[in-house]
């Protein structure tokens, strides 16, 4: 496996693993992560754009060609950007990491953890002295792969679904 920077030709194969992503938040939870129609083609652009910006990090794996096949294969991605904080804080920009996703075929591949460490190695070297990611309640898997390269808890999102009627 190969990690790299992407460039805005990998966008096409990264789009499949963003819609695979998008249907698992909403399975999670539909309220925070209510899509419009066919969000993996609304991501293109930004994905692309991305690709290009000197403040994002975006990476890929792929998988070098078998004997037999001769098509390297992204497995895997992870794109991150960075943010301006609010005023009121020393800190004036944090690195974010938006989405991590590894083909559901290649889990064992432990693509997880090098793309995080490559990420946050990318950020250090723009001089981004902290990094952030927020995880879904239900993703037990990416909350420990992040606190094992060096994420801790740091607050607790609370959403109201207003949407809904009250009894």
């Amino acid at each position: 496996m190969q990690i790299r920077p992407a460039t805005p030709a990998d966008v096409p194969a990264v789009l499949p693993m963003v819609a695979q992503i998008c249907a698992l938040h909403e399975v999670w939870d539909a309220a925070k992560y209510g899509f419009l129609p066919n969000p993996a083609e609304r991501y293109r652009r930004c994905l692309a754009q991305q690709a290009a910006s000197d403040r994002s990090i975006f990476l890929v794996a792929e998988r070098e060609p078998g004997d037999r096949d001769q098509v390297v294969e992204l497995v895997a991605f992870l794109v991150a950007t960075i943010e301006a904080e609010i005023p009121i804080y020393r800190l004036q920009a944090f690195g974010f990491i938006h989405d991590l996703s590894v083909e559901p075929t290649h889990p064992q591949l432990g693509l997880g953890r090098p793309l995080v460490e490559r990420a946050l190695q990318a950020f250090r070297d723009k001089g981004i002295a902290q990094v952030r990611r927020e995880t879904a309640v239900a993703n037990e898997a990416a909350r420990r792969l992040f606190q094992s390269c060096g994420f801790r808890m740091s607050t607790i999102e609370l959403l109201a679904d207003l949407s809904h009627k009250q009894n």
